[in-house]
């Protein structure tokens, strides 16, 4: 009898451990559907399913590419930031990999100026023009430029609303989800078996919590974004 042949996807996915949900008690019903069933309390995700889905936002990500329309890569927590700061500067993108700050997309004329705040005080303390303030104005200005930058360092890029946003885990990220749909801008989201993925316009349902899978998933996106840019 003939070997079924693996599929490559699928065994990448299994590698990098996306397919390890939560507790059955923590799922959304929405990803009901993507669940293959449980192993140690532990809910186990159908890969298969999670490939159709990583599918299609990586056609979106293609279209983008070819557009060359920005993308805004959003992760917060701890397992998130690196992965996301990678992707995103991989493709000269802006990110937020760390604390999202309300009304960045909603209000995004004010941030904008706050941004413009952060590189005027970096200009001019680079041409030594913050000399002439004494050395305790100097270090209060420098608290506000590391701030600034903690804040909105990844975001200088971002001169306009971008075309889409691709979220790290949706649920921990509800406000910057709720802010990209209130101006209808389509959300990617990784997103495991407690989100609400009825809000996500290209849900891609696996493993959002460890580093591994979030490198994995964002490195597909980028690559996808990258393929779009080479077809035009």
């Amino acid at each position: 009898m003939e070997e079924t042949k693996k599929d490559p996807v699928i065994d990448a996915l299994f590698k990098a451990g996306a397919h390890y949900g939560y507790a059955k008690t923590r799922r959304h019903p929405s990803t009901a559907p993507y669940i293959l069933g449980l192993k140690n309390r532990t809910e186990i995700i159908n890969l298969e399913k999670t490939k159709e889905l990583l599918d299609a936002a990586r056609t979106f990500a293609s279209e983008l590419g070819k557009e060359g329309k920005m993308i805004l890569f959003v992760g917060g927590k701890y397992e998130a930031e690196s992965a996301v700061r990678a992707g995103a500067k991989e493709l000269g993108m802006p990110f937020v990999a760390g604390r999202w700050v309300g009304g960045t997309l909603t209000n995004f004329a004010q941030i904008r100026s706050r941004i413009d705040t952060l590189l005027d005080l970096k200009a001019k303390r680079e041409s030594g023009e913050l000399e002439k303030y004494t050395k305790k104005e100097q270090l209060l200005i420098s608290r506000d430029v590391e701030r600034l930058e903690e804040l909105f360092g990844g975001l200088i890029g971002l001169k306009a609303l971008p075309a889409a946003v691709f979220v790290i885990d949706p649920k921990e990220e509800k406000t910057v989800v709720s802010e990209a749909r209130r101006l209808n801008i389509p959300v990617i989201a990784l997103a495991s078996s407690d989100c609400d993925i009825t809000i996500i316009s290209y849900p891609i349902v696996a493993n959002d919590s460890s580093i591994g899978s979030i490198k994995f998933f964002v490195e597909k996106i980028v690559s996808a974004y990258n393929e779009g840019k080479k077809k035009v």
